[in-house]
């Protein structure tokens, strides 16, 4: 069996933590056993893991967000990038012409796809292993995971089960994606199940799939052509359309924390960072990732949460209001975790005649290492603040510690590995000031 698990989405629900490049998936606010904390992915991934699914698994994702992919999951996953955002069909049908072309998978191998922020327990993950059976069984080319509803949403889409199979899973008689409310309260009373995003099938039902769109001999094309794949999700092209599918029911603890309200629900406390309270309220939730402080008094059922990308109040019964907002803000992110470490982004300033200024702290994790790259349009000076490790400027290395400063002129290669946890401060100086302005050479530490 092969696991494809979905890391997309735009990270404006919950803004200011979150951003296109540090989406709700990575913040680790999360509980974890050892008494530390985790993200939804990492905890997703390691409950696969303790359910004793030994599975590859293959996360699909985005150009933005491969950094974090690679900081949090390290080697235990493989990675397939998108070229561009297209949604959830484009997205799995490249999966699955990656694992067919770059890794040999049989057309006839079990898949399960899934998504990497559902909130759930062991039982969903025993799950998987129904819907692997079930697919091997041939019951249905196409086997999905149904939620037991507990509300009426418009946010879901509702699988209306048919008859029982031999082996425990339903057939489907019905799809409908995301309905209007009235109609969806008149599902729930027809006994329908919401739709977890939790697919199974052969990998050769994917790539039928895929080939009504792209058909070529080997990955690199299909990733030359990935736009002629339609804008469209998953369930829209296919679940809408499919007249054979099964479903296994699944009726234990699931949520979908895309909201703070939701998330917060999941959280063991009530501040995080440098936060202070009256103690009084045990209704509001405050998470402070800025380095000064920040105080609450005789507040009630609020989400206040600070972060470099900005400063957010909001009663939590609103917060899902907030990705109508903050998607017209349209700002860089100020905060990234990257595969080497984190940066932030202390302060900008664009002056009068065009030039730029822009300084960062950046941490580096032991043995982390910035790639060997130079710049067309800006100088930096860099200033150690704490740790050591090795530099190299055109070719020419040395080691470097707390207090030193170095100035790299634009054109000027350089690249840094650390050999302790290493942080210095950037400023950036020229114009344009872009994370695009950067280019890559080959370089062996």
């Amino acid at each position: 069996m092969q696991i494809i698990l979905l890391s997309g989405g735009s990270g404006t629900r919950l803004w200011p933590l979150s951003n296109y490049a540090r989406s709700k998936q990575f913040l680790k606010l999360l509980p974890a056993p050892d008494g530390s904390r985790e993200s939804m992915v990492q905890r997703v991934v390691r409950q696969i893991r303790e359910a004793g699914i030994d599975s590859p698994i293959t996360v699909a994702t985005s150009q933005t967000q491969i950094d974090s992919v690679s900081s949090q999951l390290g080697g235990s996953v493989e990675m397939v990038v998108e070229p561009v955002r297209r949604k959830t069909f484009a997205a799995i049908s490249l999966a699955a012409e990656y694992l067919s072309k770059e890794k040999s998978v049989s057309s006839d191998e079990p898949v399960i796809i899934l998504p990497c922020d559902a909130y759930t327990e062991s039982g969903y993950f025993n799950t998987l292993l129904k819907m692997e059976k079930a697919v091997l069984s041939n019951i249905a080319p196409l086997v999905l995971m149904g939620i037991l509803p507990v509300y009426a949403s418009a946010k879901y889409g509702y699988i209306l089960p048919g008859t029982a199979n031999s082996d425990g899973s339903w057939r489907v008689k019905g799809f409908i994606e995301k309905p209007s409310m009235e109609l969806a309260e008149n599902l729930i009373e027809e006994g329908a199940y919401w739709n977890s995003g939790v697919f199974a099938c052969r990998l050769g039902f994917l790539l039928e799939m895929a080939d009504n769109y792209i058909k070529a001999d080997n990955f690199a094309a299909i990733l030359e052509h990935y736009t002629d794949f339609p804008e469209i999700s998953f369930d829209r092209e296919v679940l809408e359309k499919c007249n054979n599918m099964a479903m296994v029911k699944y009726d234990e603890h699931w949520h979908d924390l895309g909201t703070w309200l939701t998330l917060t629900s999941k959280l063991d406390r009530q501040t995080f960072g440098n936060v202070t309270t009256d103690g009084t309220d045990l209704s509001t939730h405050i998470i402070n990732e800025l380095d000064i402080p920040l105080m609450c008094i005789g507040t009630k059922n609020l989400l206040i949460a600070a972060s470099p990308d900005g400063i957010l109040v909001t009663e939590k019964d609103r917060s899902e209001d907030i990705k109508k907002y903050a998607t017209s803000l349209g700002s860089r992110p100020m905060y990234e975790e990257r595969r080497w470490g984190t940066y932030k982004v202390i302060n900008f300033e664009e002056f009068d005649d065009g030039h730029c200024a822009l300084t960062k702290q950046l941490t580096l994790n032991p043995e982390g290492s910035i790639s060997y790259q130079s710049h067309d349009c800006r100088d930096e000076l860099w200033t150690f603040v704490d740790g050591e490790g090795e530099l190299v400027v055109d070719d020419k290395r040395r080691i470097v510690r707390r207090g030193e400063t170095v100035f790299i002129a634009r054109g000027q290669k350089h690249a840094l590995k650390a050999h302790t946890k290493l942080t210095f401060i950037e400023v950036q100086s020229g114009a344009p000031l872009i994370e695009t302005d950067i280019h890559r050479y080959p370089l062996e530490w």
